[in-house]
Protein backbone atom coordinates (compact mmCIF):
# COMPACT_ATOMS: atom_id res chain seq x y z
CA UNK A 1 0.00 0.00 0.00
CA UNK A 2 1.14 3.59 -0.61
CA UNK A 3 1.48 5.70 2.41
CA UNK A 4 2.07 8.79 0.03
CA UNK A 5 -0.52 7.91 -2.44
CA UNK A 6 -3.01 8.47 0.86
CA UNK A 7 -2.18 11.82 1.36
CA UNK A 8 -3.97 14.57 -0.91
CA UNK A 9 -1.93 16.61 -2.89
CA UNK A 10 -2.35 20.42 -2.29
CA UNK A 11 -2.94 22.52 -5.80
CA UNK A 12 -1.08 25.84 -5.18
CA UNK A 13 -2.15 29.29 -6.39
CA UNK A 14 -2.08 29.98 -10.38
CA UNK A 15 -2.20 25.98 -10.87
CA UNK A 16 -4.48 24.65 -13.59
CA UNK A 17 -5.36 20.76 -13.26
CA UNK A 18 -7.44 19.63 -15.58
CA UNK A 19 -7.79 15.95 -17.17
CA UNK A 20 -8.20 15.21 -20.49
CA UNK A 21 -8.51 11.81 -21.88
CA UNK A 22 -5.68 9.84 -20.45
CA UNK A 23 -3.84 12.46 -19.56
CA UNK A 24 -3.51 15.29 -16.77
CA UNK A 25 -2.23 18.52 -17.36
CA UNK A 26 -0.87 20.88 -15.05
CA UNK A 27 -0.56 24.66 -16.46
CA UNK A 28 1.06 26.79 -14.13
CA UNK A 29 3.75 30.08 -14.24
CA UNK A 30 6.76 28.22 -15.66
CA UNK A 31 4.61 26.31 -18.20
CA UNK A 32 2.64 23.11 -18.91
CA UNK A 33 3.42 19.59 -17.62
CA UNK A 34 0.92 16.80 -19.25
CA UNK A 35 1.02 13.04 -17.33
CA UNK A 36 -0.17 10.14 -18.74
CA UNK A 37 -2.96 8.49 -16.05
CA UNK A 38 -2.24 4.85 -14.98
CA UNK A 39 -4.65 2.33 -15.41
CA UNK A 40 -6.85 1.47 -12.24
CA UNK A 41 -6.17 4.37 -10.44
CA UNK A 42 -8.94 7.14 -9.72
CA UNK A 43 -7.95 10.64 -10.08
CA UNK A 44 -10.24 13.22 -8.36
CA UNK A 45 -9.47 16.76 -8.01
CA UNK A 46 -11.88 18.15 -4.57
CA UNK A 47 -11.78 21.48 -2.46
CA UNK A 48 -8.25 22.87 -4.13
CA UNK A 49 -6.47 19.18 -3.35
CA UNK A 50 -5.63 15.84 -5.85
CA UNK A 51 -7.27 12.99 -3.92
CA UNK A 52 -5.52 9.33 -5.93
CA UNK A 53 -7.27 6.60 -5.41
CA UNK A 54 -7.03 2.38 -7.00
CA UNK A 55 -10.11 0.91 -8.19
CA UNK A 56 -9.24 -2.37 -6.59
CA UNK A 57 -6.33 -3.39 -3.86
CA UNK A 58 -4.13 -5.58 -6.62
CA UNK A 59 -0.62 -5.20 -6.81
CA UNK A 60 -0.15 -3.74 -9.62
CA UNK A 61 -2.98 -0.90 -8.97
CA UNK A 62 -1.21 -1.01 -5.83
CA UNK A 63 1.96 0.52 -7.56
CA UNK A 64 0.49 2.48 -9.84
CA UNK A 65 -1.46 4.26 -6.88
CA UNK A 66 2.47 5.58 -5.80
CA UNK A 67 3.56 6.15 -9.19
CA UNK A 68 1.08 8.47 -10.10
CA UNK A 69 1.31 10.52 -7.06
CA UNK A 70 4.86 10.82 -7.64
CA UNK A 71 4.23 12.37 -11.37
CA UNK A 72 1.45 14.36 -10.07
CA UNK A 73 3.65 15.78 -6.95
CA UNK A 74 6.70 16.44 -9.03
CA UNK A 75 4.31 18.09 -12.41
CA UNK A 76 3.21 20.41 -9.49
CA UNK A 77 6.66 21.35 -8.56
CA UNK A 78 7.97 21.71 -12.12
CA UNK A 79 5.70 24.36 -13.13
CA UNK A 80 5.52 26.13 -10.06
CA UNK A 81 9.62 25.88 -8.94
CA UNK A 82 10.74 24.05 -11.90
CA UNK A 83 13.99 21.43 -11.13
CA UNK A 84 17.81 21.89 -11.92
CA UNK A 85 20.89 19.53 -11.85
CA UNK A 86 24.24 20.74 -11.75
CA UNK A 87 27.50 19.42 -13.17
CA UNK A 88 31.31 20.00 -12.73
CA UNK A 89 34.10 19.37 -15.45
CA UNK A 90 37.20 18.84 -13.79
CA UNK A 91 40.38 18.07 -15.88
CA UNK A 92 43.74 20.01 -17.38
CA UNK A 93 42.16 21.49 -20.80
CA UNK A 94 38.77 20.33 -20.17
CA UNK A 95 35.74 23.24 -21.36
CA UNK A 96 32.54 23.86 -22.03
CA UNK A 97 30.39 26.38 -23.52
CA UNK A 98 27.36 27.41 -25.65
CA UNK A 99 26.62 27.80 -29.47
CA UNK A 100 23.02 28.21 -30.44
CA UNK A 101 21.25 25.09 -29.58
CA UNK A 102 24.10 23.11 -28.88
CA UNK A 103 26.28 21.97 -25.99
CA UNK A 104 30.59 22.21 -27.06
CA UNK A 105 32.83 19.97 -24.87
CA UNK A 106 36.35 19.76 -24.76
CA UNK A 107 37.10 16.83 -22.59
CA UNK A 108 40.18 15.31 -23.38
CA UNK A 109 39.01 13.59 -27.01
CA UNK A 110 40.95 14.09 -30.34
CA UNK A 111 37.82 16.30 -31.68
CA UNK A 112 34.96 18.09 -29.73
CA UNK A 113 31.81 16.81 -28.41
CA UNK A 114 28.19 18.44 -30.11
CA UNK A 115 25.86 18.09 -27.45
CA UNK A 116 22.12 19.43 -28.61
CA UNK A 117 20.51 20.92 -25.95
CA UNK A 118 16.58 19.93 -26.55
CA UNK A 119 13.40 21.93 -26.35
CA UNK A 120 11.99 22.84 -22.60
CA UNK A 121 15.88 22.84 -21.18
CA UNK A 122 17.78 25.33 -20.36
CA UNK A 123 21.75 25.40 -19.89
CA UNK A 124 23.93 27.81 -18.40
CA UNK A 125 27.93 27.57 -18.11
CA UNK A 126 29.88 29.31 -16.03
CA UNK A 127 33.86 28.48 -16.47
CA UNK A 128 33.94 24.34 -15.40
CA UNK A 129 30.25 24.66 -14.27
CA UNK A 130 26.69 23.37 -16.09
CA UNK A 131 23.39 24.04 -14.95
CA UNK A 132 20.76 22.42 -16.52
CA UNK A 133 17.32 23.27 -15.56
CA UNK A 134 13.49 22.88 -16.46
CA UNK A 135 9.69 21.89 -15.75
CA UNK A 136 9.83 17.98 -15.90
CA UNK A 137 12.00 15.63 -13.80
CA UNK A 138 12.51 13.30 -15.90
CA UNK A 139 13.97 15.07 -18.37
CA UNK A 140 16.24 16.95 -16.36
CA UNK A 141 17.49 14.34 -14.86
CA UNK A 142 18.17 12.32 -18.19
CA UNK A 143 19.79 15.19 -19.97
CA UNK A 144 22.33 15.63 -17.14
CA UNK A 145 23.10 11.89 -16.76
CA UNK A 146 23.62 11.99 -21.09
CA UNK A 147 25.99 14.84 -20.25
CA UNK A 148 27.91 13.22 -17.93
CA UNK A 149 27.95 9.78 -19.46
CA UNK A 150 30.21 11.32 -22.37
CA UNK A 151 32.86 11.58 -19.92
CA UNK A 152 32.90 9.84 -16.43
CA UNK A 153 34.89 10.87 -14.04
CA UNK A 154 37.46 8.64 -13.33
CA UNK A 155 39.16 6.82 -10.28
CA UNK A 156 42.65 8.39 -10.73
CA UNK A 157 43.03 11.33 -11.33
CA UNK A 158 39.39 11.94 -10.70
CA UNK A 159 39.21 13.81 -14.36
CA UNK A 160 35.84 14.04 -16.17
CA UNK A 161 31.95 15.27 -15.74
CA UNK A 162 30.35 14.78 -12.57
CA UNK A 163 27.41 15.67 -10.46
CA UNK A 164 27.74 19.13 -8.54
CA UNK A 165 28.71 17.34 -4.48
CA UNK A 166 29.46 13.45 -5.89
CA UNK A 167 32.34 12.47 -4.53
CA UNK A 168 34.47 10.04 -6.14
CA UNK A 169 35.98 7.32 -4.57
CA UNK A 170 39.93 7.72 -5.49
CA UNK A 171 41.42 4.51 -6.17
CA UNK A 172 45.42 4.47 -5.49
CA UNK A 173 47.69 4.75 -8.66
CA UNK A 174 50.92 1.87 -9.40
CA UNK A 175 53.43 3.98 -7.61
CA UNK A 176 51.61 3.88 -4.26
CA UNK A 177 50.29 0.18 -4.85
CA UNK A 178 54.16 -0.80 -5.09
CA UNK A 179 55.63 1.08 -2.07
CA UNK A 180 53.07 -0.26 0.24
CA UNK A 181 53.64 -3.86 -0.57
CA UNK A 182 57.54 -4.13 -0.85
CA UNK A 183 59.09 -5.74 1.97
Amino acid sequence: MSRLGKKPINIPNGVKVEISGENINFTGPKGVVSVKSLPGINFDIKDGNIIISPKNETKQNLMNWGTLWSHSKNAIEGVTVGFSKGLEIEGVGFKVSIEGKNLILKVGFSHLVNFPIPEGISVEVEKNKIKISGINKQQVGHIAASIRKIKKPEPYLGKGIRYEGEVIRRKAGKKAGAATSTK
